[in-house]
C-alpha cells in the first residue's frame, strides 16, 4: 500500500472516531434526560377570569394541560408543581398548594396513591385513614370559600395487581368513602372513574394505571365541563 494513503486513511479515521466520541455523549445525555413535564409548569393569570386548581396524582398531570386548553379564555387554570400524591402528603403541603390568593374552584383527587399496597405503597393509607385525611382535606379546602369537586379515583387493571410489588386495594371501596364524605359536605363529584371505564381497553396503557393522550384528553374534556359548570353555579 502507498505510505501517503495508508497515513491519510488512518489520519481519517482516528478524527472520525475523536468525532463520534465527542458527539457521542452528548447525544446520550439528550437521550436519557427527561423532558420538563409541562404539566407543572406555573401560569400567569388572565385578569379577570376566575381562578381554578387542579388537585392531583400523575392521572390529574396527564389530563392538566388539555384542560387548561379547553378552558382558555374562560378560566386561570393553575396546579401545585408536583405529583400531589396521597391524603396524607396533602395534609403535609396542602397549606403551600393554596396559597394566599383567592380560588373560585378547587377540583381535586387524592385515592390511588393512598390505594397502594405495602411494600412499594409506602403512602397507603388504610381506608379509615383515608376517610379521616379526606375529611380534614376537605376541611381546609372549604375554608377558602372555592366550590369544591372530587374526582373520583380511576380505576386499576388485572384486579389492583400491577406487578408483584405494585398492588392496589380496591379502588371502588375508596371512591365509596369519598362519595360519603363529599355528599357530608355538599362536594360536587366528577365521576372521572365512570368516564373512562368503559373505554379502559382502549385507552389505558397495558399493565398501568395511566391513561393515553387520548385517554387523557377524554378526562380532560370531563374535568373542563365539570369546572365550567361549577363556575357558572357561582355566578350571582
Amino acid at each position: 500500500m502507498n505510505p501517503r494513503f495508508h497515513f491519510a486513511a488512518l489520519l481519517t479515521l482516528g478524527l472520525a472516531s475523536l468525532a463520534l466520541a465527542a458527539d457521542s455523549p452528548a447525544k446520550a445525555a439528550s437521550k436519557s434526560k427527561p423532558s420538563a413535564d409541562s404539566s407543572l409548569a406555573p401560569v400567569e393569570d388572565v385578569p379577570g377570569l376566575p381562578r381554578v386548581l387542579l388537585i392531583g396524582d400523575s392521572i390529574s398531570m396527564g389530563y392538566t394541560v388539555p384542560t387548561r386548553a379547553l378552558l382558555k379564555g374562560k378560566a386561570n387554570v393553575h396546579r401545585p408543581p408536583t405529583n400531589c400524591s396521597s391524603t396524607g402528603n396533602g395534609l403535609t403541603h396542602l397549606k403551600s398548594w393554596l396559597g394566599d390568593k383567592k380560588w373560585d374552584v378547587i377540583h381535586f383527587n387524592f385515592g390511588l396513591h393512598d390505594a397502594k399496597l405495602p411494600p412499594e405503597g409506602n403512602r397507603h393509607a388504610p381506608p379509615e385513614v383515608y376517610e379521616k385525611n379526606l375529611r380534614e382535606l376537605v376541611k381546609q379546602m372549604k375554608a377558602t370559600g372555592a366550590k369544591l369537586i372530587f374526582a373520583t379515583t380511576t380505576p386499576v387493571p388485572n384486579g389492583g395487581v400491577i406487578s408483584p410489588t405494585r398492588r392496589f386495594g380496591s379502588v371502588d371501596q375508596y371512591n365509596a368513602i369519598a362519595k360519603k364524605v363529599r355528599e357530608e359536605n355538599g362536594v360536587v363529584i366528577d365521576d372521572l372513574n365512570a368516564a373512562i371505564t368503559p373505554h379502559v381497553a382502549n385507552l389505558q396503557r397495558p399493565n398501568d394505571v395511566h391513561f393515553s393522550a387520548a385517554g387523557s384528553d377524554l378526562l380532560a374534556k370531563q374535568v373542563a365541563a365539570s369546572i365550567e359548570s361549577a363556575l357558572k353555579s357561582k355566578q350571582p
